[in-house]
């Protein structure tokens, strides 16, 4: 069968190429490794590759034409060999989607992937690599809820306000603008959010395309002999299945909650009209990272949090800093406080709370977290855990030849935790149990500004269970962040105290997302604090800090005020 030359997709944000020049003729013949015509992006100009050797059938597409990504330019084959497109039998040629009018597919693959969020869509494209026949089927957007409805749209929203916080600043750094007024095009905000999240969205599908995996669209249930149905329909027979379902956002059994004014995040970022007053319930990553989204676009937040400080998980200090900064951009913020019934308000809502106070606002967020999306299960049996699918550190399930990575285990709910997991998950299932999840230098992120990072044990985690020394160092003193204008927050690297073995390294300032790789690079390959200030970090840079903090563990940091004993 002739072989199909594609064009590329070189990188996620690359949607068409241009053809510079073809480097063969029609029945010339080629071998594979050689570069047969010359491309072009809006970024860089690139030499392809015969994928295959024999002659060039066809040319489809020809110099100076611009083509979408993934369609199919030309033909390699054997000379005389008729053209026949290669396509899932059955399926319709403008799409990669299974027709699903069909009742079975007696098709079988090496791998079926259940869910096209990150751990799906990155163990479907691993396994191909590894040369697995690869099918997934998806019952809405690829790229999960992160994609669509969590990181990439609040990092959108989160952006906007950053621009106006940089306005609302400008004028101390000399910058004056004879007009400060400025107003928030709601749909426009959110016309933007949604270009982004359909870009990113067509990429993955993209690169699963390019990858030669087969693309299903529908609700996939597992049937009890672990085939995989979708859409009560279509049966696609495999080897084996990984089981990527994601999560779901988790709701809140109170009064009320069902009032057409209390939303999900999903239903939030939605919003055409930018709400004059939020309730936010729960201050955690969601809800916080949205409080301050909406706060900077002008809307009132009151953030009602059970636990005693908002974020929990974060260390201690960079929640109160947090907690501080927050309210001083004018955020209230309510914890120890258990919310007892919602109620309708004359139009608006309010949120009555145990201690007897209430919080009366136009919208009503409900951000308590997720919960695993089991619908993909079917009629499997799993052994479960606190409402989980246990896996093992294979990312097996209890049932041999499933594999359940991502969210739907529960183990960490990020979405790059995912992506390992799926690749793991996918390696596995190809070649056999042999690759192992490991996640202690797995960091986590809070988009908020100051942005909040942490990778390894908190201060309290860590006095538990070793013998630690502290050191730190603040924002304020390094001199990229104050020239920036951009100095609140500090690094914290907790060490253990006889070999110097980093535990832990908390962030909160300026860059905090990009500066936790490296802490997460130095617990991975297990370097003490005393090879960290062997490096010569560039100055000035925000992580400078980092490298600061590690000194101060040894008592060896420069630019901090020597304490007077």
């Amino acid at each position: 069968m002739a072989h199909e030359i594609i064009m590329p997709k070189a990188g996620i944000d690359m949607t068409e190429g241009q053809i510079v020049k073809w480097l063969k003729k029609e029945g010339d013949p080629v071998t594979e490794g050689e570069i047969i015509l010359e491309i072009m992006t809006d970024k860089t100009s690139m030499e392809l590759e015969a994928e295959a050797s024999g002659v060039l059938l066809k040319i489809l597409r020809h110099d100076g034409d611009t083509v979408p990504v993934t369609e199919i330019i030309g033909y390699i084959g054997q000379e005389g060999e008729e053209i026949i497109p290669q396509e899932v039998e059955k399926k319709p040629v403008e799409e990669d989607v299974v027709d699903k009018s069909m009742t079975r597919l007696e098709d079988s693959y090496n791998v079926i992937v259940i869910g096209g969020g990150p751990a799906g869509y990155v163990a479907a494209i691993r396994a191909a690599q590894h040369g697995a026949k690869v099918a997934i089927v998806e019952k809405k957007e690829f790229g999960g809820t992160c994609l669509n409805l969590g990181c990439i749209p609040t990092k959108a929203y989160l952006k906007s306000g950053e621009i106006i916080q940089g306005m609302e600043m400008a004028a101390s750094r000399g910058i004056i603008f004879e007009s400060t007024n400025y107003k928030i095009d709601m749909p426009k905000v959110v016309q933007h959010k949604n270009t982004v999240v359909k870009k990113l969205t067509s990429g993955v599908e993209a690169l699963l395309r390019s990858n030669k995996v087969d693309i299903f669209k529908g609700v996939a249930k597992i049937n009890k002999n672990k085939d995989v149905v979708v859409d009560d329909s279509t049966v696609i027979k495999g080897d084996k299945i990984i089981l990527a379902g994601g999560s779901k956002v988790s709701r809140i059994n109170i009064p009320g909650v069902d009032n057409p004014n209390v939303l999900t995040s999903d239903d939030l970022l939605a919003l055409e009209v930018l709400p004059e007053t939020l309730a936010v319930i729960g201050g955690g990553v969601i809800g916080i990272e949205m409080a301050q989204a909406f706060e900077a676009l002008g809307t009132k937040i009151t953030v009602i949090e059970m636990m005693d400080r908002i974020i929990p998980a974060v260390d201690g200090e960079a929640s109160e800093l947090l907690t501080k900064l927050l309210k001083k951009r004018g955020v209230k913020i309510m914890t120890s406080t258990k919310i007892t019934e919602i109620a309708d308000k004359k139009g608006k809502v309010e949120v009555k709370t145990e201690g007897g106070e209430s919080v009366i606002a136009d919208k009503v967020l409900i951000s308590i977290g997720r919960l695993p999306d089991m619908e993909g299960i079917g009629e499997i049996q799993f052994e479960m855990e606190r409402g989980r699918i246990k896996v093992d550190k294979y990312m097996e399930t209890s049932v041999k030849g499933i594999y359940a990575p991502g969210d739907v285990n529960a183990i960490k709910m990020l979405a790059h935790v995912a992506f390992r997991m799926g690749e793991v998950a996918a390696d596995n299932a190809v070649k056999g149990n042999h690759r192992e999840l490991k996640l202690h230098s797995a960091p986590s992120v809070v988009y908020t500004h100051p942005e909040v990072a942490m990778v390894g044990l908190t201060e309290e985690e860590a006095r538990e269970k070793y013998d630690i020394r502290i050191g730190r160092f603040d924002f304020a003193a390094n001199g990229r962040a104050m020239a920036s204008g951009d100095n609140y927050g500090f690094v914290k690297v907790i060490a253990d105290s006889k070999y110097g073995e980093i535990l832990g390294i908390h962030i909160v300032g300026p860059a905090a997302a990009e500066i936790i790789q490296q802490a997460s690079l130095l617990m991975e390959m297990e370097i003490t604090v005393d090879e960290v200030i062997k490096t010569i970090y560039g100055h000035p840079t925000y992580s400078e800090a980092l490298f600061e903090a590690c000194a101060d563990v040894l008592g060896e940091a420069v630019h901090i005020i020597k304490k007077q004993k």
